[in-house]
């Protein structure tokens, strides 16, 4: 078995592999503070839970964005399953070339969102991760990860809202049943939710051309994040949802620098 980790600003996703086959996955709160002993108590909790032998874990791969909680993993993960952790990051093998000016600068979980459209779909690509920010990658069917856009996530937004208009309240992420509303919470929601639909049309749409001027086929649309299939409902841009994009990059990552004695 393998164990993959997915540090987000939000959340932390766990995934266990049984060769290519994900047999169980938790979601984790991210807190900088927790310590090593911290996460190995809770990470060895659900282990057990699910009946997983934590001793039959062989190998690591975490994928983060959080620099500061990964001095707690790395020793959460030495301590606990007693291997070294593969972190992604330069001299890690993807496969897929970054045409980044910086391409350190590009988040580990959007290489790793880009390693598995590539080795899934095969095919030039639009990949969108909706998570605390909201991001937009452009992938060719070559492999070359062109770059992207990065928005507010859709949870920040609401959130703001709430914050900066006194007479505004927070408001559950929920789709109301018509654009043009008859209380607060639905005319929230109705331009939360349909708004960030157009966002994401729009920025898709105009993306494909410049992808598509550049000789590229009509990319194909992935979207990934916890509230994909929120949007996708009302987002006709997306031809895909795929919830374990992330965890199946991450082994994808894995089997190639395994096999490479990374």
């Amino acid at each position: 078995m393998i164990l993959v980790l997915d540090v987000g600003n939000t959340n932390i996703v766990l995934g266990v592999y049984d060769n290519k086959e994900l047999i169980a996955n938790w979601r984790l709160s991210t807190y900088s503070k927790k310590t090593a002993d911290e996460y190995g108590i809770e990470v060895i909790q659900l282990f057990l839970q699910n009946k997983l032998d934590p001793s039959d874990v062989e190998g690591v791969i975490i994928s983060s964005v959080v620099p500061n909680i990964m001095y707690s993993l790395e020793h959460m993960v030495k301590k606990y399953f007693e291997v070294e952790p593969i972190i992604v990051g330069p001299g890690v093998k993807t496969g897929i070339n970054i045409k980044y000016d910086n391409p350190k600068e590009v988040g580990a979980d959007r290489i790793v969102n880009a390693v598995a459209v590539h080795e899934i779909y095969k095919r030039a690509s639009i990949i969108i991760d909706f998570g605390t920010a909201t991001t937009f990658c452009a992938l060719t069917f070559n492999g070359d990860y062109l770059g992207g856009t990065i928005s507010p996530g859709i949870k920040i937004s609401s959130e703001a809202l709430f914050e900066r208009a006194a007479k505004l309240p927070r408001v559950e992420l929920t789709k109301p049943q018509t654009l043009i509303c008859k209380t607060t919470v639905s005319s929230m929601q109705s331009g939360i939710i349909y708004g960030y639909a157009g966002l994401v049309n729009y920025i898709v749409n105009k993306m494909k051309k410049e992808m598509m001027d550049l000789g590229e086929k009509e990319p194909f649309v992935v979207a990934t994040g916890g509230l994909a299939k929120l949007i996708a409902e009302e987002a006709k841009s997306i031809d895909k949802i795929d919830s374990d994009l992330t965890l199946e990059g991450l082994r994808i990552i894995y089997e190639k620098n395994k096999e490479q004695g990374f």
